[in-house]
């Protein structure tokens, strides 16, 4: 039990992933945590950001002109995967009993973003967790218009990757250091990511109290 969790935490260690598991490992995470909807506490948006930093500094032995597309490949199909999962599940999400791996505001979360921004949604949402990997599962449960779809997704996954990978490799090639520091550099890509989360959070919550007075 105790190498289960140990095993766990390393999944959820960007740099963990990186120096254990490397080139394969990266794909997959970025696979689940964008397609399956037990991936959304896989680390996501500083993962890309250290890939970049470490293949600038030699440590990932991809060129970065394989690494983007690769990484790009596996969001998309990521994607593809949570739409066909929300496709074929349906409303049963709704009536799931809420789980560690699995909790019904999750979809909320991510219904609501979709009625907020609509299809764009699936590009922006590419940018938060939890949106991220749920947005595409709702999409599949409302039955968005699949070429309709498969564009946001194609472009989203192009934004996301290309964005934080290549600042992390520009800033690696730029100040070969932050290798030292990257700890520090998780600790704040987390709390960049995290705001616009905890402010969607307390609005719905000042909304909901408002509606009940």
């Amino acid at each position: 039990m105790e190498n289960f969790w140990e095993y766990l935490q390393n999944l959820t260690d960007a740099k963990s992933i990186l120096s254990n598991g490397g080139f394969a490992l990266l794909l997959i995470v970025v696979y689940a945590e964008t397609g399956l909807f037990f991936g959304f506490f896989l680390p996501g948006d500083y993962l890309l950001f250290l890939a970049g930093i470490l293949t600038a500094a030699g440590i990932i032995h991809v060129p970065i002109y394989m690494l983007v597309p690769s990484l790009i490949a596996a969001a998309v199909l990521g994607n593809f995967t949570g739409y066909w999962f929300g496709y074929r599940t349906g409303p049963v999400l709704f009536s799931r009993k809420d789980s560690w791996f699995f909790k019904k505001r999750y979809i909320t979360v991510a219904e609501e973003f979709y009625a907020k921004y609509g299809g764009t949604a699936l590009i922006l949402g590419r940018f938060f967790p939890i949106v991220r990997t749920f947005a595409p599962i709702f999409a599949g449960i409302v039955k968005v218009d699949f070429k309709k779809f498969s564009l946001y997704n194609v472009v989203g996954g192009i934004a996301w990757v290309t964005t934080l990978t290549l600042a992390g490799y520009f800033l690696g090639r730029r100040f070969p250091q932050l290798k030292d520091y990257l700890q520090y550099v998780v600790l704040g890509l987390i709390i960049i990511t995290t705001i616009p989360l905890i402010v969607a959070y307390v609005r719905r919550r000042m909304n909901n109290d408002q509606k009940e007075k």
